[in-house]
């Protein structure tokens, strides 16, 4: 068939089957792409994962362990809840957890002491200890007696009702010193309400520290759940940024001190080392224990069973995430510094280095090949912060040039502390910068040019943390978007991972998440099924392609007003508004009640000298609402004052309704700070930000004038700020790369709206391809969520013929990846 012949059959192909869509009609595109032209080069690896502790991440997720608080360590100091027994249950006998001198270890300090006879029983996570028919578990426990002839002790593993799963292991505790004691169970059905019950005879005292039941089936024999590490591993991450987050930088920077030691201490990576009954316990920041089972061995041999780069992140004795504290003790600073030297040598120094030696007695003598250290994560002071990653940069410089030392930008995308930073790391010359932002979905559908306009010969960009505010499909998609600009300036976005990773479904503190699961069951949300088809097929350079946009207006902000507060106690008066021409829409000096506002039935709100006042300093989004929400071109003036708590004042506009507004948040995040949000469908993204804080018992005289698009924010009469909400949020974007093993071309084009894409896609008339393609598509609809029972949303492959000029019908609602053969490579 000649080359005219085959171009003009092929553009009348339908390339792949649009599914019904309603009403919804085709847009038309237009997608030109000149295969000649190379662009920035991709990393192998541009995108990789974040783990952090967080939802229960570790401890009854990835590490492996199914008994609960295996050490007695628990303490009301990691969870208000918690005791020394939670997770266990006294069968008989006596019970207590004692810390004395008699316990297993310096780090490991409780153990429990068991008056005889007696018995115990542990309930594991979720609904209980998982086990399946036919697989094998690891018991273990350390014990001692004090009786002469020993004590007997039956292991079990049994339904709640005390039904056996397995034959009971028999154990004979001797003497009056800690040894290990093993054993193993082949279950003989399966059950996801499994108990570990532990009963001794005899008389006298039982000790038993460090119970452990553990499954033979791991990721590589490495300790890690089996199913969790195999979706993280399917994703062909380049990198695994870890322990955190929070996590790192929050609490005590001082070190483990007994025998009063601060539980609450930022993570320190020589705690997490060595034999696990010696591994010191800490307070998790999200709001439990944290075990160190799942230490910095274990992350750098997991980060080398995916073939991934390890990216520790080390504390840099600024506290960030809300709690913006500086630690001033050289000493202490120096200390950290030399830890951070020392993780170095531990990942990369030879067997016979002081560190490497710790390495290689853990099992793995050759190193770890570590080449990038972060430190610190979203510090909130730009200045104490970077005095301090200044002198962490020069050591690790001075010792190990071929390390990248990564600097951060705070919390969020823009504002004082972001340009700071990024005003200091550029002056410092740093090589890499960390970048954390979490917005609505419309955010990332507007922002896909954000880093074209970065300087070329700046420092580059570690995008840490990103994720639309939910789980749904429409998240994926704007994220989807957004990607699709990370690439086409992967000269300036080396790295990039979505965040968090992984989220147990009955502990959760933070969502959206990218991979789910209970004690039995693990499943991707849509952002999962995304973000592995990104990082599965993402090419070695990009593809000069440029796309026509999607028609749109944009409309003035319109809506009504509200008041709000977040854990603090505020009042507020005289509230007026005002058109553009001076007419009054809306008055209320609140003498005649508040009949006016609508309440969302939080907070304690009532009328009190005249004034509005939200009384409860604890309760969160407290906003009530008055006003007409066709509202367009007005200003809104108000009186208030701080009573007391945490914050200031959320003074709201253009309000749709609870999920749809902006407001004005002056000193918000604990009152280090002020912005501007919009929120969207319950998600949120700043507008602007500055550092003002709010006073106590101060009234503040508050103006905020909406025109068009523009908005004005006036505090006692001065201009605070003021922005223009003109960006569009694009549903149609698109990027090319090419795969130079395959010599393939990879056209991914992203349609995140309701209506199909129809779109003639050129590749230039000296271009040939093969006629067949591989088509990969996610499509669905907007608020489909992946769950544990249904997956609607999961990549699906199809054959397509494509030319040099074709034109294809790309989905409504769906993102799509097109691999084109060049015929001549």
């Amino acid at each position: 068939m000649s080359r005219v012949v085959m171009a003009a059959a092929l553009a009348a192909s339908l390339l792949v089957a649009v599914p019904a869509s309603g009403t919804a009609a085709d847009t038309d595109y237009t997608l030109s792409i000149d295969p000649t032209v190379k662009g920035a080069s991709i990393d192998d690896s541009m995108y990789g994962v974040f783990f952090e502790d967080i939802n229960r991440a570790a401890d009854g997720g990835l590490y492996a362990e199914l008994v609960q608080n295996r050490s007695f360590e628990y303490d009301r100091a990691d969870n208000a809840a918690y005791t020394p027994l939670t997770g266990w249950a006294p069968t008989g006998g006596t019970l207590d957890v004692v810390d004395d001198d008699a316990r297993l270890n310096e780090r490991n300090r409780r153990y429990l002491r068991l008056g005889l006879p007696a018995g115990v029983i542990n309930s594991g996570y979720n609904s209980g200890i998982a086990v399946e028919s036919g697989k094998r578990y690891d018991f273990s426990v350390w014990a001692r007696t004090d009786q002469a002839a020993g004590t007997p002790m039956t292991v079990g593993l049994t339904d709640p009702a005390g039904k056996y799963f397995a034959p009971p292991v028999n154990i004979q505790v001797s003497g009056d010193g800690w040894a290990k004691y093993t054993g193993t169970f082949e279950a003989r059905e399966s059950s996801t309400t499994g108990r570990l019950l532990l009963n001794a005879g005899g008389t006298g005292t039982l000790r038993l520290d460090m119970v452990s039941l553990f499954p033979q089936d791991t990721y590589k024999g490495h300790g890690l759940r089996k199913d969790l590490a195999e979706k993280i591993a399917a994703l062909d991450p380049g990198f695994v940024r870890f322990p955190g987050g929070c996590l790192v930088n929050t609490g005590s920077h001082y070190g483990y001190e007994a025998p009063n030691f601060e539980r609450r201490r930022s993570y320190q990576w020589k705690d997490t080392i060595g034999p696990v009954e010696q591994r010191a316990t800490n307070w998790n920041f999200w709001g439990y224990n944290q075990s160190y089972g799942l230490g910095y061995h274990e992350y750098f041999q997991f980060s080398e069973d995916i073939g991934a780069m390890p990216l520790p992140v080390v504390p840099a004795l600024v506290t960030g995430c809300g709690q913006n504290r500086a630690t001033d003790d050289p000493a202490l600073l120096q200390r950290h510094i030399q830890d951070t030297l020392d993780l170095i040598e531990f990942a990369n120094g030879t067997a016979d280095s002081t560190w490497g030696r710790k390495r290689a007695e853990m099992g793995h003598p050759e190193p770890f090949e570590l080449t990038h250290v972060a430190v610190g994560n979203e510090e909130n002071l730009p200045d104490a912060y970077f005095a301090r990653f200044t002198q962490f940069k020069a050591a690790i410089e001075a010792k190990h040039p071929d390390i990248t030392v990564v600097g951060n930008t705070g919390p969020d995308d823009t504002g004082t502390t972001f340009d700071r930073l990024w005003q200091l790391n550029r002056d410092a010359g740093v090589k890499m910068v960390d970048e954390h932002y979490y917005n609505s979905p419309s955010w990332f559908l507007e922002n896909n040019e954000r880093y074209d306009s970065y300087d070329r010969n700046g420092p580059k960009v570690f995008l840490g943390e990103y994720a639309s505010q939910d789980n749904r499909f429409a998240n994926a998609l704007a994220e989807a978007a957004f990607m699709t600009g990370l690439e086409r300036n992967a000269d300036v976005v080396k790295l990039a991972s979505y965040a968090p990773l992984l989220a147990n479904e009955d502990y959760v503190q933070w969502r959206p998440d990218m991979i789910w699961f209970n004690n039995h069951a693990s499943w991707g949300s849509t952002s999962y099924e995304m973000q592995k088809l990104f990082m599965t097929n993402v090419g070695d350079h990009v593809v000069r392609s440029t796309a026509s946009g999607t028609p749109s207006t944009r409309e003035p902000i319109t809506g009504a007003v509200g008041l709000s507060t977040w854990a603090t106690a505020a009042s507020y008066d005289d509230v007026k508004v005002t058109s553009a021409a001076g007419q009054e829409l809306f008055a209320d000096d609140f003498s005649a009640g508040a009949g006016k506002w609508t309440g969302s039935g939080r907070g304690a709100w009532s009328v009190v000298n005249g004034a509005y006042v939200q009384s409860d300093a604890a309760a969160e989004n407290t906003l009530v609402t008055a006003g007409d929400p066709t509202w367009r071109d007005y200003t809104l003036n108000v009186k208030a004052t701080k009573q007391s708590g945490r914050e200031g004042f959320l003074v709201a506009f253009g309000v749709k309704d609870t999920g749809n507004y902006y407001w004005w948040n002056l000193g918000g995040w604990n009152n280090t700070q002020s912005a501007v949000e919009k929120a969207e469908g319950g998600a949120k993204s700043t507008l602007i930000t500055d550092a003002t804080k709010v006073e106590t018992g101060r009234t503040y005289d508050l103006r905020i004038e909406v025109r068009g698009r523009k908005v004005q924010l006036f505090m006692d009469g001065q201009k605070w700020g003021e922005f223009t909400d003109d960006s569009v949020a694009e549903p149609f974007r698109q990027v090319v790369t090419r795969d130079e093993a395959t010599g393939e071309l990879i056209v991914k084009v992203v349609n995140a709206q309701s209506n199909a894409a129809r779109t003639k896609i050129d590749l230039g008339p000296d271009t040939w391809v093969v006629p067949t393609a591989k088509a990969t598509v996610l499509e669905g609809l907007p608020d489909d969520v992946n769950t544990e029972f249904t997956q609607p949303v999961k990549a699906r492959q199809t054959q397509v013929r494509v030319s040099s000029s074709f034109t294809h019908t790309f989905p409504p609602n769906s993102v799509t990846f097109l691999r084109i053969k060049d015929r001549r490579r």
